[in-house]
């Protein structure tokens, strides 16, 4: 990627942010400034955010570069709330930003804080491999991390987020957005376009050939149990999720991409996230990483104009996890 031709996914956000925080009561947000100036909004941790609060943060985390809406579709019998997702630069908006790639580690034991941090201060401060391949690194005065958490990061995370980032710690802003959440929720189901963009990457289809794309898939119910909440979470994208991504391809390379990118196509496919991850005894890294993908996509070639069709709806999948 060219770099001075790209946007400031940071500078692009601080319109958002700016607008979340003016807005954190009727939004049902709480905001503080940490012991170190960093700024801390709490998105259901000590209180209960909401939809329209996971919907305006799903835009941070895509950098500013995507659009999420609230819809209500008939097509999917008992789930009819549907979250749906467009960039006109995914890569960056999903890659670059959204996904939940910056590890952020403190302490030992019980005691010990980890977690993954997702949104455009990726791009400033995370030294991720993925942004050599990329190409693309963001310059702003400004950032802004979310992580998906249940607690308060310790202050010496945050402050190691703003060092590695070049900022003042009062210019960085750390959203919270637990897994239990409604907005935990939303945010999370609102990543169905980042996992089909993460697994092309997986499979190594040339990223700079994807212009556009757009994603939609159902808004779970949240559930207090974290399991359950990360296991509907997760199976709204891998059974009901839908993408459509437009490539500049042969027809060869789009179809080979088509088929390869649905969750169907993995082996741990066929049974709640929930199940799958008590099956590997909770080990993340004993599931087939391919799993994580929409169930149903669609790629167009914009070379030929020919769009390829896989993958499925399981909506009888979708009622086990959901209920």
């Amino acid at each position: 990627m060219s770099q001075h031709l790209n946007p400031s996914l940071n500078k692009l956000t601080v319109p958002l942010v700016e607008n979340l925080i003016a807005n954190a009561k009727s939004l049902r947000l709480a905001v503080s400034n940490l012991d170190n100036d960093v700024c801390v909004i709490d998105a259901g941790i000590n209180t209960k955010g909401g939809i329209e609060a996971g919907r305006l943060i799903a835009e941070i985390c895509m950098g500013g570069l995507g659009t999420v809406k609230l819809r209500a579709s008939t097509n999917f019998r008992h789930w009819s709330w549907h979250i749906d997702v467009y960039s006109s630069n995914p890569v960056l908006a999903c890659l670059a930003s959204q996904y939940a790639g910056w590890s952020l580690n403190y302490g030992k034991g019980e005691q010990a804080f980890n977690a993954l941090g997702s949104g455009p201060a990726r791009a400033l401060g995370s030294n991720e491999p993925l942004f050599d391949e990329l190409g693309y690194r963001d310059s702003a005065n400004s950032a802004c991390i979310v992580v998906e958490v249940d607690k308060v990061p310790p202050i010496e995370v945050t402050t190691k987020i703003a060092e590695m980032c070049g900022i003042a710690n009062k210019k960085l802003t750390v959203i919270l957005t637990p897994t239990s959440s409604l907005a935990g929720a939303v945010q999370i189901v609102s990543r169905v376009l980042e996992t089909s963009l993460h697994k092309a990457h997986a499979l190594h289809f040339p990223l700079n050939k994807i212009i556009d794309g757009t994603g939609s898939a159902p808004l779970c119910p949240p559930s207090h149990d974290f399991l359950t909440a990360m296991s509907r979470s997760n199976d709204a994208i891998l059974f009901a999720g839908q993408i459509q991504l437009f490539v500049e391809a042969s027809d060869e390379d789009t179809q080979e991409l088509a088929n390869a990118l649905p969750s169907s196509a993995s082996k741990d496919y066929g049974k709640p996230f929930g199940e799958i991850f008590k099956d590997v005894e909770y080990d993340f890294y004993k599931i087939d990483p391919m799993l994580f993908s929409p169930a149903c996509v669609a790629v167009t070639s914009l070379t030929t104009g020919h769009t390829f069709h896989a993958g499925k709806i399981d909506l009888d999948l979708l009622d086990e996890s959901f209920n």
